[in-house]
């Protein structure tokens, strides 16, 4: 059964290589690759996850033992982590292959998607499986080289400069990220994580503190939370909606799993458990109050991101067995509702042409089953019962209940305000793009919506039409909307593109495909509902693995 582990990261990359070599030219057999092997992928991650629960599994590359070798260890939560993961980009590239073919894209970016695609599902899994701080580092650079791919498809302006800054910011958590390995090997020797848990006992408060700290640093950027979350909104609005769906529902819980790995495996103890209940805290309400104050749905599910990683950190910040669970809990739920959410928000755009919610109406009677795909995973996201989402948030306010302390007290408190917060936001959002009558000037069926450079360019000779017609003494020739928006003939005040970045077409009903995997992942959401017992048992079980760290260590260092 070991020799399994290596697979979920071994597999991707392999097919990367079929990918690439397929190219444009066999456009079928690269989408036959992509879907085969990320199938293949959930198999082997549901067969990890199952047999870790009878113990961790490792397995040393190349059989060099520690802190020579390669370590990857599958216990619990890595299994869980990787199961849950695999299912969500392998539905996720479903609704890609429905959107590009829509699309008629068969130009070179969407046929470098897919090894992008290919490469970045393998650094995740190499993130979860990382058994030691460098590995662990090279599978955030692997996430890194092929999220800026996917980010600056099809070359538009504002993903360049979206991808530009997300690059900046990775790039400096990166640095933080190899001077807190280089003081860990310095001081210790090894960056093995079981070597570690003996071996940080033996330093200085001073040293271990610090690299903490460093590290915290490090997968909070990854993970969004507040104050280093600011680079969100703006990055992940203007990728594709796939793609926009993976990085915010998936990628930022890579840093809460990493924060989860190390503070319990390697600075037990929780020295700094009050600044993450703070910084929980502090990530809660201001990502909420952007969110209330968002009339833009992409923008607006971005600072429900930030809001919603706080409920994740407070667990973590309890770093008890209830805490620890509940965080677990709500780290499955909240990759599979926030993907969903972003997924329906790509169709929301395809069909009226924009997802700026003054702009939209309308849908839950000429979209119906749209208005479904929305509505479920908003009450989840919401936590109305007997959702996922009210189950890991009451799991959490038990652990702060049970926790007893204040700061415990005021978590408790401001879950239950940004919960009610979250409700009225998505709210929000059902009235204005659902229930109310359509607005005049909302895009109709076959409006041609341009691209986002096209956009830019139309509104430059506009405005130098109103100049000239200013010169001349005569009223703006551009046409407005009754809210004073410039509108140009076809509905083009509104910006929606294709995966690659070109003008892509409205449509009444959105393309089967993309519907299939966005309500396969509304299923998914909701089956973790129905097996709320067992998920809630079996990340009881990892969340004592985690603290008992015996397990971990000893399956890692056994001769």
């Amino acid at each position: 059964m070991n020799a399994l582990v290596p697979l979920p990261v071994l597999l991707p990359l392999f097919a990367t290589g079929l990918s690439l070599a397929a190219g444009i030219r066999l456009k079928r057999f690269q989408r036959f690759i992509s879907v085969a092997v990320l199938t293949a992928v959930v198999v082997i991650s549901v067969v990890l996850m199952i047999a870790a629960d009878d113990g961790p599994l490792s397995v040393h590359l190349g059989d060099f033992a520690p802190p020579l070798g390669i370590t990857l260890v599958a216990d619990r939560l890595s299994g869980l982590m990787l199961t849950v993961s695999s299912l969500v980009t392998l539905l996720v590239l479903v609704y890609s292959l429905g959107q590009g073919m829509a699309d008629k894209d068969d130009e070179t970016p969407l046929a470098v998607f897919h090894p992008a695609y290919l490469i970045l599902v393998a650094g995740i899994a190499c993130t979860f499986l990382a058994g030691d701080l460098m590995n662990l580092f090279v599978g955030f650079e692997i996430m890194l080289v092929s999220s800026f791919v996917l980010l600056t498809l099809g070359g538009t302006g504002p993903r360049i400069r979206a991808g530009s800054t997300y690059v900046i910011i990775s790039l400096l958590s990166s640095m933080i990220f190899l001077v807190a390995i280089a003081i860990t090997y310095a001081a210790t020797g090894t960056v093995n994580f079981a070597q570690l848990a003996e071996r940080f006992d033996d330093l200085s408060l001073g040293v271990t503190t610090l690299v903490q700290a460093m590290l915290l640093t490090v997968f909070g950027i990854k993970a969004a939370v507040f104050p280093v979350a600011a680079w969100v909104p703006d990055s992940y609005p203007t990728a594709p909606a796939p793609v926009t769906a993976v990085f915010a529902g998936l990628l930022t819980k890579v840093g809460v799993y990493c924060m989860l790995r190390t503070e319990t495996l390697l600075f037990p103890g929780n020295r700094l458990g009050n600044l993450l209940l703070v910084v929980a805290l502090a990530s809660m309400i201001i990502g909420i109050l952007g969110a209330v104050a968002q009339t833009d749905l992409k923008r607006l599910l971005s600072f429900t991101l930030i809001s919603h990683i706080g409920y994740m950190v407070f667990g973590i910040g309890l770093a008890d067995r209830a805490g620890i669970g509940g965080a677990i809990v709500y780290v499955v739920h909240h990759i599979t509702v926030q993907t969903t959410l972003f997924l329906v928000a790509g169709l929301i755009e395809r069909r009226g042409g924009t997802t700026e919610l003054t702009r939209l109406g309308g849908l839950a009677r000429s979209a119906p089953l749209l208005s479904l795909l929305f509505f479920v995973p908003a009450m989840n996201i919401a936590g109305i019962p007997p959702f996922s989402g009210f189950i890991g948030k009451l799991a959490l306010m038990r652990a702060g209940v049970d926790n007893g302390s204040v700061l415990a007290w005021v978590l408790v408190g401001g879950s239950t305000l940004t919960s009610l917060l979250t409700l009225y936001v998505v709210v929000k959002v059902w009235n204005l793009a659902f229930w109310r009558s359509e607005p005049p000037g909302q895009a109709a069926e076959g409006t041609v919506m341009e691209s986002q450079e096209d956009d830019a360019d139309a509104d430059d000779d506009a405005d130098d039409a109103d100049d000239d017609a200013a010169d001349e003494g005569g009223p703006a020739v551009t046409p407005q909307d009754d809210q004073g928006i410039p509108v140009r003939p076809g509905g083009g005040q509104v910006v929606a593109t294709s995966i690659t970045g070109k003008a892509v077409t409205t449509t009444k009903r959105p393309p089967r495909t993309m519907l299939a995997a966005t309500a396969a992942t509304v299923v998914l959401g909701l089956s973790y509902t129905v097996l709320a017992g067992p998920l809630a048992a079996y990340t009881d079980r990892s969340a004592q693995e985690l603290l008992t760290r015996t397990p971990y260590i000893e399956e890692v260092l056994r001769p």
